[in-house]
């Protein structure tokens, strides 16, 4: 069980706020933290990896205090049994990728564990190369090994797949579920890619300003009743046509015609005929295909 209820001031996209959370988790939950820039969601994972220290509050893990302002208690980074994944790997590149992996252990001799993770993650046949020489996607995966050979009790992903192409985004994601059925680590998960989500997360909690205005399954937040968008229509998907990196999509609402241009993710799976939910986040036209 996590226990954060913490507040701290802010300054985000529009303007300064209170970031005043209380959130609980179950052991072994993956949970997804969704909202606009600067809504609060990286500052949550930086305060319980301890990189930042709320004004007032409690984090607690498994009844055991990581910080406390009124018992004036901090516990440092390297204390806390937490794993990060930032978007920018954090590799070091002087660093072979055995020697990064081996120096996440906490029992720098258990060797063994190495090869394991090494085994685990497909990564055996890259371990004498450096960060330099690898794709973003395998630096990654790097990332990952590292973070979860430190055995965490939370996992926390800052956007770790945001700068991969679909592919290796997809191949990732299996990887991080594997992950988590095998080793039952909790993890927090910051994306605002809505087919990540519904794919990974049991739950969403939805920041805005510093608040959690919505907490429930990815089709309970995402729901017409429940939508993040300041609007939202009901579409039919008409044709699907590519722009150079991006993609051209009719719709037809009501007996109207449109077109908006979305990403390669928004439109995975999508097919000519398919109902949509055709919302607003950030000023940006987004789709939700309608099981």
């Amino acid at each position: 069980m996590i226990e954060l209820v913490v507040e701290k001031s802010l300054k985000g996209v529009t303007g300064n706020y209170q970031l005043d959370v209380d959130l609980h988790l179950a052991a072994g939950e993956v949970v997804a933290l969704f909202g606009a820039s600067g809504a609060g969601k990286s500052t949550l994972l930086r305060m319980l990896a301890g990189l930042i220290s709320p004004s007032r509050g409690y984090i607690k893990v498994d009844n055991v205090l990581w910080f406390d302002s009124a018992k004036q208690i901090c516990l440092p980074p390297q204390k806390r049994q937490v794993g990060m994944v930032f978007q920018d790997y954090s590799l070091f590149p002087h660093l072979n990728v055995r020697d990064n992996l081996r120096f996440a252990l906490v029992d720098k001799k258990d060797l063994k564990a190495v090869d394991a993770m090494l085994v685990l993650t497909g990564l055996e046949n890259l371990q004498d190369r450096f960060p330099a020489s690898l794709s973003g996607g395998q630096r990654q995966r790097v990332a990952l090994a590292r973070a979860m050979l430190r055995r965490p009790r939370v996992l926390l992903l800052d956007e770790p797949l945001s700068a991969l192409d679909h592919a290796m985004r997809t191949q990732l994601q299996d990887e991080i579920l594997a992950l988590h059925r095998r080793f039952e680590t909790t993890i927090i998960l910051v994306s605002h890619d809505l087919a990540e989500v519904f794919k990974m997360a049991q739950r969403v909690c939805y920041l805005e300003n510093g608040k959690i205005r919505e907490d429930g399954s990815p089709l309970k937040v995402f729901s017409p009743q429940h939508l993040l968008g300041r609007w939202q229509v009901h579409a039919e998907v008409l044709a699907i046509v590519p722009l150079d990196m991006l993609w051209s999509v009719a719709l037809l609402i009501g007996n109207q015609i449109t077109r908006i241009v979305a990403s390669t993710d928004e439109v995975q799976g999508l097919n000519p005929g398919d109902k949509v939910l055709l919302f607003q986040q950030a000023f940006h036209p987004m789709l939700i295909k309608i099981p």
